[in-house]
């Protein structure tokens, strides 16, 4: 897990190594082991390192092979690198490091564009050709691994985060109007190629980008998510199902063992955390260390799943550190969390998920998590109300969206109104071709696009401000398509994740299967209150907020007037998400 950065220039100028350098220090905490720099003619490379394979020098990047005339900087983890390494060598190839960069290198040169559907983990990484100056951009499957990228005058720039291509310079950070309209109607989640700055895009999930010497640029999708629905795998009961992705979950699990450092776990009690519990112990793994993060109970509402963890710790044996965080601590470590976005997320849980990695990296490197089992395997409440639903889109909306398109239009001022886009973006996916059930439409989504820039970023942001590495072998490409061929039905079942949970059965002791899900909310995030509320006002009635005119005052004092009232369909609040946007805009100006 690293970070990396670069620069191509097309007018024949030499690239900037002063913003390189830059752009390597705003993602030092990405990578805090080593850091490097390569230029040559027109372009030039940044990585920071985080050693988690082949811990020697000989892994260190950019990783350059004169032999074969190619560069690589990646960021990630490829868990099949053995076997893709094994296979290479039989072709003859030579390998002087023992880690997955050098594979991935070799494997372009073998196999071309193709090399990346052999890949089986979570990457982001460029590649560049000596000789004929190209380069290529690629991002893994379910976008577990970020890639921003901004156009400059005469070139072009990338790097691991947001703040990064800022810190660099030359970048136009108006506020994007179609991420807007995301942002506050769509959870947060802003869609790729978009973000919430202008002049900042990133690369899908699952697509490669081939940049040509004169600058012209070709985008190319390697893997789309299909939900096939084969009369043998309709026919097939409900018990193969659960045999079958037994099966699927255990690979999954054992191939993100792989590391030369101890792979640890998040354990939130949770049926998802455990069960990665229960199959990383029954893959073999010793004094396996579990951490688990909890916060005070507030007005009724527990706020931690303690007594669960620990069942499963006591189960399986595991050195785990239960992390409980005072309220006060967690609204005074409030602005770091929201300085370690790469973009504004509204997520309660970014905090949390900010102290537990700052407490997990004083004795682990990498970590596997239970994210994405809830999109994956349909836990979420929203499923079993698209169940032989006539209006899919409308119904999903209706269930997900922060505020539609009328509040949307009563919330930001006539400049920022434009286009329902939230909706026609719905719309797109759910008529496209691949996924005919609405429950599937709706996971598929999910899985692919909120998944993507609402958990999975959320973690990545959070884990890697302390140069910790998280795994998560729900979000397998394989798993996920093994999840995406099972009806729809059996994932509903015993009130959503009903495959999943029996699966677990097999695995993990009952007590932590047959019980309400959690859900911890921040309280103060929530409801806000005291300081944070105080901050949040500050925001919005401050001179850059002024100046930036995206939300109508009318609609901002009624939200001021009793901030409780107005909570979204996902338990979130309508003025933390106003808040939270004009502070992260204000705390990464430049």
């Amino acid at each position: 897990m690293c970070g990396i950065a670069g620069e191509i220039r097309f007018d024949g100028q030499t690239p900037d190594l002063g913003a390189i350098a830059r752009m390597n220090q705003r993602q030092a905490r990405r990578g805090p082991d080593n850091g490097g720099v390569y230029a040559q003619g027109s372009q030039a490379w940044g990585h920071r390192r985080l050693k988690i394979m082949d811990l020697s020098e000989s892994a260190q990047q950019p990783m350059v092979d004169p032999e074969l005339g190619l560069g690589i900087v990646f960021n990630g983890a490829v868990y099949n690198h053995p076997e893709l390494r094994r296979e290479l060598e039989g072709k003859g190839y030579r390998f002087y490091s023992h880690g997955d960069t050098e594979v991935l290198l070799k494997a372009y040169h073998a196999w071309g564009l193709d090399f990346v559907k052999r890949l089986n983990g979570m990457f982001a990484f460029a590649i560049w050709e000596r000789d004929s100056g190209r380069v290529l951009l690629g991002r893994d499957r379910l976008g577990i691994k970020p890639l921003y990228y901004a156009e400059i005058p005469g070139g072009f720039r990338f790097a691991s985060s947001l703040p990064a291509l800022v810190e660099a310079g030359g970048v136009d950070t108006t506020v994007d109007p179609a991420a807007l309209n995301f942002y506050l109607s769509f959870h947060a989640v802003v869609p790729a190629p978009h973000t919430i700055y202008a002049g900042v895009r990133k690369l899908p999930p699952g697509t490669l980008m081939q940049i040509e010497p004169d600058g012209s640029r070709r985008e190319r999708s390697f893997w789309t998510l299909m939900y096939p629905q084969e009369p043998a795998d309709e026919a097939r009961s409900f018990e193969e199902w659960t045999e079958i992705l037994l099966d699927g979950l255990r690979a999954a699990v054992k191939r993100r063992l792989v590391a030369d450092v101890p792979v640890g776990a998040l354990l939130s009690g949770g049926v998802d955390s455990s069960l990665i519990v229960g199959l990383m112990s029954e893959a073999g793994v010793r004094d396996l260390r579990t951490y688990n993060v909890g916060f005070e109970d507030v007005g009724g509402e527990k706020g931690n799943e303690f007594e669960y963890a620990e069942i499963v710790a006591r189960e399986f044996g595991t050195c785990h550190e239960r992390i409980f965080v005072p309220e006060a601590q967690l609204l005074t470590r409030l602005p770091e969390a929201v300085e370690a976005m790469s973009e504004p997320m509204v997520s309660h849980d970014c905090i949390g998920f900010y102290l537990l990695s700052e407490a997990v990296s004083r004795h682990s490197k990498v970590v596997q998590s239970g994210q994405g089992a809830d999109e994956v395997f349909g836990g979420y409440y929203w499923y079993p109300k698209l169940a032989g639903s006539a209006d899919p889109v409308a119904d999903y909306l209706a269930a997900f969206r922060d505020r539609d398109y009328e509040e949307y239009l009563r919330t930001v001022n006539p400049a920022w109104h434009g286009v329902d886009a939230s909706a026609a973006f719905v719309a797109a996916h759910f008529n496209a071709p691949g996924a005919d059930d609405p429950v599937d439409k709706a996971l598929r989504l999910d899985t692919t696009i909120m998944l993507v820039d609402d958990p999975v970023k959320r973690v990545d942001n959070m884990t890697m401000a302390f140069g910790l590495e998280a795994r998560v072998p729900f979000l397998d490409h394989e798993l996920v398509e093994l999840a995406a061929r099972i009806p729809a039905r059996h994932k509903l079942a015993h009130g959503g994740k009903g495959v999943l949970k029996e699966a677990a059965r097999k695995v993990i002791p009952s007590a932590v299967i047959d019980r309400p899900k959690g859900y911890f909310p921040v309280p103060a995030l929530k409801y806000l209150q005291g300081p944070v509320l105080e901050r949040v006002r500050d925001a919005l009635s401050s001179r850059a907020a002024r100046e930036r005119g995206l939300f109508r005052q009318d609609y901002v004092d009624t939200l001021l007037a009793d901030p409780s009232a107005h909570i979204t369909p996902l338990r979130g609040s309508k003025l933390w998400q106003l808040g939270l946007l004009e502070w992260w805009l204000q705390s990464h100006a430049t």
